[in-house]
């Protein structure tokens, strides 16, 4: 006799106990909640949550009448302002999927994106006219619907767009009656990763994922209600580690900021009393070599995060100078931006400020909603010994894991093989279970918190015609935490130099991609002809070149 369980009979999933997680929903409740407080500031400008979300609805209402829907892609090329923060809603109110441009890149990669990503709308602002004109052109007639993003304190540039923003949000119904997704594993955002090979990948992530990790974001750093935010992290890397979503959840107001300037962040910090910000060590380095005259009236806590390459012991022993306290996460863009945090322990406070710096740098445990970060075997998926000294691969597995990438799937096949997914970064597991990263696996740079291919720089250089080939790996900076360094190998008889090399690269790469340091000579190289990476590499770091 088959045996019922109790539990399953009349107990179904129904409209009153059950609805698809969405961050959209934090909106909503700020809205509800704290109609009145301040969302926004940008220079002059306050914008109360309930005009935020009216906003938001406009947004979604004038996408809607446009067509815009499930299966849609909105992309934007926009920095941190007011229309950026508010697409984070806006668009996904339509079931839409945003797209968030990385504005640092060049038209070739911007056009690629727009058209594997099959972009419908693209949000755009004036400063980054060059460089759309020039992707735009290179779609053809397969255009998306231009808006431009007017903004005073822009730079000079040429208007692209059809339709100003406010004026596009002024034809959509602020009462527009957006729902939730129809399921969680629905879309919610398309980010685009540089990988080691040929284009970059289009990391897709769903409503569920985006609402647990924007949650864990709050959990991991005790974040309280009506904090103050200052977006000195990107919004368009990784969706702001998801903080548009967490700014809403906890009600925070969210100070934007065009630009990284320690000058403007002092001020900002003072003016609003900021108390949290995010971003990649170069940002914390910037204010920590900043005069100490910027910071004369900050007398209250500051609370950072930061990621992106591992940060030196001096970034965070600075930090604590400065007044800001900083803790570590560490993750990807395939995991949500940071799904991993290196929790502080009461007792690390007792520690001299090197070994605490040290104990602050690793990559640590698992967000409180993520399932697991470890360290294994990547040949058997084994567990590897909690010694600190032996090296294996770190996966993740959770809830905030991608649902995979777009129009690719052998590379989503591969990055979650056996369950797990692959990082592709090396690490140690220590004894106490706190994770830390020892090296890239795929020659992969990270400078200022941004990831460049080594292979992408590579195949610029061998265009030239006096290169026979070149080798590309990372090069400690202080500035920048890393950069490339090239080594060349030049063919017989043929001449060029440096300055000669690096304007042929120029227009192949975007600046942060350049070379920093290029070393002529002939490259280390196997039996077979491959080029031993890990020899340049003790060179540079035995040099420990900063330049």
């Amino acid at each position: 006799m088959t045996h019922i369980n109790p539990y399953d009979l009349g107990l179904d999933r129904n409209a009153a106990n059950f609805v698809a997680l969405t961050p959209l929903s934090f909106l909503a409740r700020a809205a509800h909640v704290f109609p009145q407080r301040t969302a926004l500031i940008y220079g002059g400008r306050r914008q109360s949550w309930a005009t935020t979300y009216e906003r938001c609805r406009r947004l979604a209402s004038a996408l809607a009448q446009r067509g815009v829907g499930p299966g849609d892609t909105v992309a934007c090329m926009l920095p941190n302002v007011p229309a950026m923060y508010e697409a984070h809603f806006g668009v996904p109110m339509t079931g839409a999927v945003l797209n968030t441009l990385n504005t640092r890149l060049d038209a070739q990669a911007i056009a690629f994106m727009l058209q594997h990503g099959e972009a419908k709308v693209l949000l755009t602002d004036r400063e980054y006219a060059g460089v759309v004109a020039q992707a735009l052109s290179a779609l053809g007639p397969h255009r998306p619907l231009v808006i431009e993003v007017d903004d005073d304190t822009a730079p000079p540039g040429a208007r692209l767009g059809e339709i100003g923003y406010e004026d596009f949000l002024a034809a959509g119904d602020p009462a527009f009656d957006w729902q939730p997704p129809s399921d969680e594993w629905n879309a919610i955002a398309l980010n685009y990763t540089s990988g080691t090979t040929g284009n970059p990948k289009g990391v897709v992530t769903h409503h569920r994922g985006a609402y647990l990790n924007a949650a864990s974001n709050a959990l991991a750093w005790n974040l309280p209600e009506g904090a103050v935010y200052l977006w000195t992290l990107p919004m368009f890397h990784c969706n702001g580690w998801c903080f548009p979503w967490t700014t809403a959840l906890m009600a925070c107001t969210s100070v934007c900021l065009r630009r990284v300037d320690p000058a403007a962040i002092y001020g900002l910090i003072r003016e609003h009393r900021i108390t949290h910000l995010c971003g990649a060590p170069i940002v914390y380095s910037l204010l920590i070599a900043a005069p100490a005259a910027l910071r004369e009236g900050i007398a209250h806590p500051v609370k950072g995060l930061v990621a992106g390459a591992a940060p030196p012991a001096a970034v965070i022993e600075g930090c604590e100078a400065a007044g800001i306290a900083i803790t570590h996460v560490y993750g990807l863009t395939e995991v949500y931006g940071p799904s991993a945090v290196c929790a502080q322990k009461p007792e690390w406070a007792q520690l001299p400020p090197v070994e605490r710096a040290r104990m602050n740098g690793r990559q640590g445990v698992p967000y409180p909603l993520q399932e697991a970060v470890t360290v294994l075997d990547p040949a058997t998926l084994q567990p590897v010994p909690a010694d600190g000294e032996t090296v294996g691969e770190i996966f993740f597995r959770g809830n905030a894991v991608m649902k995979g990438y777009l129009k690719n799937p052998r590379a989503t096949e591969e990055a979650f093989a056996g369950g797990w997914f692959h990082t592709g970064d090396l690490g140690v597991l220590h004894p106490d279970g706190y994770v830390k990263i020892t090296d890239r696996s795929k020659d992969v740079i990270i400078s200022g918190g941004e990831n460049i291919s080594s292979i992408e720089v590579e195949d610029a250089l061998h265009h030239h015609p006096a290169v026979l080939t070149a080798a590309v790996v990372a090069m400690p900076d202080a500035k920048w935490g890393e950069v490339p360094c090239a080594f060349v190998e030049l063919k017989p008889g043929m001449a060029v130099d440096e300055a000669a090399l690096l304007d042929f690269c120029r227009p192949l790469l975007a600046r942060f991609k350049m070379p920093k340091r290029i070393v002529f000579g002939e490259l280390p190289k196997t039996s077979t002809g491959k080029t031993q990476k890990f020899v340049l590499r003790e060179r540079v770091h035995s040099a420990r070149a900063i330049e």
